[in-house]
């Protein structure tokens, strides 16, 4: 069959409808755990490397998330000088493990807060340290991956364990080895899933954890377009109590 997109709308169709399926009691745990942390004072912190960035973007400082979700991007480790931006440019950057605990220590982060770490393979050193950082300390993870692809893979941080094994939660994103869904007959495939999936994962959780603040009687604490009137105040209002632990990449 030629490569369309009529046949890519289906592919992540049919991607969106096995998470749908599939995911949605692992998306309400972790919901219910980010939630307490969030109604406690806490903040839940994002973390994906690549393209699983778009995950962190989706949670975070955006219309219609909560404030206290704050993404953590191994580019601010370019912005307070400690790394020149061609590092950032290197693909292999990701897979250094010293690298989370650098961009941990950049951060206020606190007992309260808890984490949900993304990434497709599940294999690399930077996101695999940081469960570990994270779970070491005692806060929730909340893992977001590919379960086919990180199955098939082996690990690239030194104590060989990949993300799907530091979980408190483990969310599927259903994609496939690879990630991309279309056959392009040359041995290669192309347009990946895993960013439709995620986008989808990241506003499930958005969704659940309001429903939790609904349950408990309080406000979710959302944050409104600044391209709307009034949004300013109403953003910074909601974001005083966290000061600077919280920060948006605009």
């Amino acid at each position: 069959m030629p490569v369309s997109a009529e046949e890519f709308f289906a592919a992540a169709r049919d991607a969106i409808a096995r998470v749908e399926a599939t995911q949605l009691p692992a998306i309400r745990s972790a919901s219910a755990v980010l939630a307490e942390r969030m109604r406690s004072g806490g903040v839940v912190q994002v973390f994906g490397s690549g393209h699983s960035k778009a995950f962190s973007m989706e949670m975070s400082g955006r219309a219609g998330g909560l404030v206290p979700a704050h993404a953590m991007y191994l580019s601010d480790l370019a912005l307070t000088g400690r790394y020149a931006a061609e590092d950032l440019r290197d693909p292999s950057f990701e897979r250094r493990p010293e690298v989370a605990r650098e961009l941990f220590d950049l951060y206020d982060i606190r007992p309260s807060d808890a984490f949900v770490i993304v990434s497709n393979s599940g294999r690399n050193g930077a996101t695999v340290e940081m469960a570990l950082i994270a779970a070491g300390k005692g806060l929730p993870v909340v893992v977001v991956t590919s379960v086919a692809h990180t199955s098939a893979v082996t690990s690239r941080h030194p104590s060989g364990q990949r993300l799907i094994d530091l979980g408190d939660v483990v969310i599927d994103n259903c994609a496939p080895l690879g990630d991309a869904v279309l056959d392009t007959g040359y041995g290669t495939k192309v347009c990946a899933v895993s960013s439709v999936t995620g986008s989808m994962i990241a506003q499930a959780l958005t969704a659940e954890i309001a429903a939790d603040y609904q349950r408990h009687g309080a406000e979710p604490p959302v944050m409104i377009s600044a391209n709307v009137d009034g949004a300013d105040d109403h953003n910074a209002r909601l974001r005083a109590p966290y000061g600077s632990r919280i920060t948006w990449d605009m």
